[in-house]
């Protein structure tokens, strides 16, 4: 007689997670421009979240995807302009005023490594089920990314993390540092890839 206390019991697959305001900074801007009915109907989002803890990835890849499809003019501003509040929530309510002030009081350059550092071990809020890597204080690449998992696109698709980046490095590191995505997965690269530059 087989013995089947030797097989392990299968248990239930647990979703990636991401932090709530990919969507929850998003769903204003979505009101204000009137597309919140017709891009939550096609991502299949029933309840906003309440931004007490993190949430399934899948539905929010799903609300991203859904805006670049229906309102491809608008999508990309309204992308980034999330990532901007998004980024403008984590300097309010997640990085104490004391290490804010500590590296604005630093170089510029060595403020960036250390900001680096914290953008990732932090990386899940914004990466999800992604393999997110620190290239150099200016640099950041995120491969898998779920925002943009299983898009095709003929241009950069990640606006609403450049808007986070962007914003964190010039309230931290430098009033003219700016993130541009110089690769992304959606255009068939093996990863995004992200650089601050300083403006001049």
């Amino acid at each position: 007689m087989e013995d089947f206390s030797r097989y392990e019991t299968a248990q239930p697959v647990q979703p990636a997670l991401i932090g709530p305001n990919a969507i929850l900074q998003l769903d204003p801007l979505l009101r204000a421009a009137g597309l919140d009915r017709a891009v939550y109907e096609a991502a299949d989002l029933d309840v906003l979240p309440d931004g007490e803890s993190m949430i399934d990835e899948a539905p929010v890849a799903r609300v991203h995807q859904a805006l670049r499809r229906l309102a491809p003019d608008m999508a990309e501003g309204l992308s980034y302009e999330a990532g901007v509040m998004t980024g403008r929530y984590i300097l309010t309510h997640r990085i104490p005023q004391t290490a804010q002030s500590m590296l604005l009081s630093l170089p510029w350059r060595l403020s960036a490594r250390l900001l680096a550092r914290a953008i990732a071990a932090n990386a899940w809020t914004f990466a999800g089920s992604g393999e997110f890597r620190v290239l150099s204080p200016f640099s950041f690449e995120l491969r898998d990314n779920p925002i943009v998992r299983g898009e095709r696109a003929d241009h950069a698709l990640c606006h609403w993390h450049c808007g986070v980046f962007t914003t964190l490095y010039a309230a931290l590191v430098h009033p003219k540092m700016r993130c541009i995505e110089t690769e992304c997965g959606a255009t068939g690269y093996p990863a995004c890839r992200f650089e601050l530059v300083r403006d001049a």
